[in-house]
């Protein structure tokens, strides 16, 4: 995949990740609405103004946030792709952009997403912890880790 091309957030991107987060919230039937569009919007302003979101731009002449990944240091927050998107190898490069630069990652995931649980599996993440729904959402999750290999 060429495009969309990699950036830094600026904090006038935090309207299209809040989007992209609101919108898989509402067209997954699992997953339970803990906090409001406003509040998304405030989560996406957050993460943008720590400088933990690497964003996929478009750089059309109506550019569109493709997805994103938030991370601090080894933890990835998030990671998701806008539906348009996605099967193009989109969060693969915004995963290997962490990887390219960590030693390790860690991250967490619901049990119930299974494409997510088998593409941290392909990027060879392991699992690493499970709860049984110990977070806002009251589902179970796994925490799953990648090491880097010695060269």
């Amino acid at each position: 995949m060429t495009g969309p091309w990699l950036r830094p957030a600026r904090p006038t991107d935090a309207g299209g990740i809040a989007a992209i987060l609101s919108d898989w919230t509402d067209s997954t039937p699992w997953v339970p609405r803990v906090q409001s569009r406003a509040e998304d919007l405030a989560l996406a302003g957050a993460m943008v103004e720590r400088g933990w979101v690497t964003l996929a731009d478009t750089g059309a002449e109506h550019a569109a946030i493709a997805g994103f990944i938030a991370r601090d240091a080894e933890t990835v927050h998030a990671l998701y792709v806008a539906p348009w998107a996605r099967g193009h190898g989109l969060g693969a490069r915004l995963l290997d952009g962490a990887m390219a630069t960590a030693p390790h990652l860690t991250l967490w995931t619901f049990e119930a997403n299974l494409s997510a649980r088998r593409f941290y599996a392909r990027q060879g993440f392991v699992e690493v912890a499970r709860t049984d729904g110990a977070n806002d959402e009251g589902l179970p999750d796994i925490q799953y880790r990648w090491n880097r290999r010695a060269a």
